[in-house]
């Protein structure tokens, strides 16, 4: 019998077998894949000369401590995106595009020398090979008291391992999709896997090599937005290697639904797409295309609808302990902080290491109200202090669903109501001593000290974000956005006092139901 399965060799997988191989703790992988990386994925681009990224490409060191700190210890090489020159933006595929320069795009990105996929083979090299099993796909769990029957799928046989511990590190919603519990998984937390959306695995990616850096010395940066009706790549990118090696990269326009009839055609509709943008040069390069929702251990069915804004991550049923302690769920989508990106796998990872140790504190760590209070306020003001970010995701969202108007209202309402659901879910996890807290008019003493570190947000929030736009190429076209007017902004100032008073409101009913 093993000791610990990690079910999953994506980024979360690897790191916890790496810190349980540092800790002297037996384990064993099993990957479906025939490959480790889970969604990273880097293929090497002979034109170009260097791999390039078709799954997570960016991390940002400035607000990702995890991340930074593993490429470090790996001594892995990391190099700040390139954003100098100017940006293209199309909305007429009749006209050439305009030309606009801004100060950045990526906000502070860096990215891996070698691709992200160098971080995906630095840990496996870690690890003993041994320990490390491809191309076994999870069917069947079975609780069998003491320990937990794993049944696996390994080519066209069926392999049968026990464990005393199974950590299932992989997107929550394929465990719905393909894996038969007994006892069944209960009802509701079923309920809140299928609610958890596989950060981009709805999408498409496509990377161009090419022998030369053309755009560079066109006094472009490789950043454009393409916005009209036969768009086949709303954002494009540089994704030059810092010696040089030269590539473009971009995000796929088209849902699933409609990609799938233009398969076939598809390199031709994006080599068509950065000709339009980049002009001649940009159609003899080299085409590398990974359509994510066509990968069965990637994205689930319920994946295929793709959610409008970055999904709310972080529901604390996630990070339950479940059949007494011997089986645990992992992967970005259920880590507390950064869930979808990288950083959140690695948080995750984090979480279930310390579970898996005999040193095990329980996330609940609050002794008193008032370390309640402090916990949720510093939680709080670091959030504040990345609204830039959340607002700059939520309008690249909005952009992208080619809504023609209201884009500041929507992209505003989006991060508050984000911003909003985190800190209840936050709130959530902070086990306040409500029984001697008062209750006056069906309002909890604590209502106002929970909601005193949002002062000043919407004014905040606000402000960042015009100043955002006034900068911003990817909205040039839509003046009333960069200039909005005073009937405009009231109605923007009502919505978010809607959407605050909701706020205040859902914060009371959480705190009475803790002292229900």
């Amino acid at each position: 019998m093993l000791d610990t399965v990690i079910v999953g060799g994506g980024l979360c997988g690897l790191a916890l077998a790496d810190g349980l191989r540092r800790a002297g703790q037996p384990f064993a992988l099993f990957e479906a894949r025939d490959r480790l990386g889970g969604r990273i994925l880097s293929e090497q681009s002979a034109l170009a000369g260097m791999p390039v990224d078709l799954g997570p490409t960016w991390f940002w060191p400035d607000v990702q401590p995890r991340m930074l700190a593993l490429v470090e210890s790996l001594g892995l090489a990391h190099f700040p995106q390139h954003d100098n020159g100017e940006i293209l933006s199309l909305t007429d595929p009749n006209q050439q595009p305009e030309a606009l320069t801004v100060d950045s795009v990526h906000g502070g990105a860096h990215r891996l020398a070698g691709g992200m996929g160098a971080l995906a083979t630095a840990l496996a090299q870690r690890l003993v090979p041994e320990t490390i099993h491809l191309q076994h796909a999870l069917t069947a769990l079975e609780d069998k008291g003491d320990h937990i029957e794993l049944r696996f799928r390994h080519i066209d046989t069926d392999v049968i391992i026990q464990a005393r511990r199974v950590v299932l590190a992989l997107p929550p919603r394929l465990l719905a999709e393909h894996v038969t519990f007994a006892p069944e998984m209960d009802a509701r937390l079923l309920e809140v896997i299928r609610a958890t959306p596989t950060w981009m695995a709805d999408q498409a990616k496509a990377v161009t090599g090419y022998q030369s850096a053309f755009w560079r010395e066109a006094g472009h940066s490789g950043n454009a937005f393409v916005n009209h009706a036969q768009v086949v790549l709303a954002e494009i990118y540089d994704a030059c290697d810092a010696a040089g090696h030269a590539a473009l990269g971009g995000f796929v326009a088209m849902p699933p639904e409609v990609r799938e009839p233009y398969r076939l055609g598809m390199p031709l509709l994006l080599e068509s797409q950065l000709g339009q943008v980049f002009g001649k040069d940009a159609v003899h390069g080299e085409l590398h295309y990974q359509d994510w929702a066509n990968e069965r251990y990637t994205c689930a069915m319920l994946d295929r609808n793709p959610p409008e804004a970055h999904p709310i991550y972080g529901n604390r049923r996630l990070r339950d302990q479940l059949g007494d302690g011997k089986l645990l769920l992992g992967g970005s989508e259920t880590a507390s902080q950064g869930g979808g990106y990288m950083e959140g796998a690695l948080d995750a990872a984090a979480r279930l290491r310390l579970a898996l140790s005999t040193s095990y504190v329980p996330e609940k760590t609050a002794s008193s109200n008032a370390d309640g209070l402090a916990s949720f306020g510093n939680w709080v003001a670091v959030q504040r202090s990345h609204v830039q970010d959340r607002y700059r995701s939520h309008l690249n969202r909005v952009l992208a669903a080619q809504h023609k108007a209201q884009l500041t209202q929507r992209a505003l309402l989006d991060t508050a109501g984000q911003m909003y659901d985190e800190a209840l879910q936050q709130l959530d996890r902070l086990p306040f001593d409500t029984r001697s807290v008062t209750v006056e008019q069906g309002r909890s003493a604590l209502t106002p000290a929970v909601l005193t570190p949002f002062n000043g947000f919407i004014r905040e929030l606000v402000d960042t974000a015009l100043e955002f736009n006034r900068g911003s190429c990817a909205i040039s076209n839509f003046p009333d956005e960069h200039d909005p007017d005073r009937i405009y902004m009231d109605a923007i100032r009502r919505d978010l006092s809607a959407a605050w008073r909701e706020f205040a409101l859902s914060v009371n009913d959480a705190l009475l139901e803790k002292s229900a």
